[in-house]
């Protein structure tokens, strides 16, 4: 159980919403787009977390060392700026941990590398979001996760010493992150990871497997 927890901060895909479905159908229309065949949906769900890497990955096996990669990847971005909300949606038990946060006085915020130019739009969509205290994106500071500086610069905007801050995130990058801003940290399994990582080597402070069950961590249940 954490003690003395003054703020709650949130990687933004497969920790708040799932965003796996429009961020596969973006690199799905890129090969449908191209004649060929489509992929079915769980294809791309694992490396949702991924961004554009991952998905250009699963939709064609393309790395970023490929010279195409810059074009297919801002083909990708705008497959996706087109239908950024359409399938996306909020993981269950999410309006009922920042409701008790708010209940409780517990400043909330997200901590994201998706780049302002996706993240604005996305949270101003989504109505519960409008309770965040703090947004920051990855482009926000110089560098984005597994670098320390986004968190570092949220609690900074909320004015809490990051060793009163909980982190949670679905990724090895946000935990490495988190370790590194002398936060708390907490891995959220239910989000993209399937069985490909291994959750228990990323050494975060704390596992849940629900959104709600952040609340026992921080004793608010």
């Amino acid at each position: 159980m954490f003690k003395d927890v003054a703020a709650v901060l949130f990687d933004l895909d497969g920790t708040l919403v799932d965003s796996a479905p429009d961020l596969g159908a973006a690199a799905d229309q890129m090969r449908t787009d191209r004649g060929l065949p489509s992929y079915p949906f769980d294809h791309y769900r694992s490396m949702a977390g991924a961004g554009a890497r991952g998905m250009l990955q699963q939709a064609f096996g393309m790395t970023p060392e490929h010279p195409d990669f810059p074009a297919m990847r801002e083909e990708f971005f705008g497959n996706y700026e087109r239908r950024l909300t359409a399938l996306t949606s909020v993981f269950d038990g999410v309006d009922l941990l920042l409701r008790t946060l708010q209940d409780h006085n517990i400043p909330w915020g997200i901590v994201t590398n998706k780049s302002s130019r996706f993240t604005e739009p996305l949270v101003g969509a989504i109505a519960m979001f409008a309770s965040a205290s703090v947004v920051i994106s990855g482009d926000t500071t110089p560098h984005s996760k597994p670098h320390p500086a986004p968190l570092l610069e949220a609690a900074r905007r909320l004015a809490v010493a990051p060793g009163r801050c909980v982190y949670v995130g679905d990724d090895e990058r946000d935990i490495v992150a988190g370790h590194a801003a002398g936060m708390a940290t907490v891995s959220a399994t239910y989000g993209y990871l399937g069985a490909r990582s291994d959750v228990t080597a990323w050494n975060a402070h704390a596992s849940i497997n629900s959104p709600t069950e952040l609340l026992q961590w921080i004793a608010l249940t």
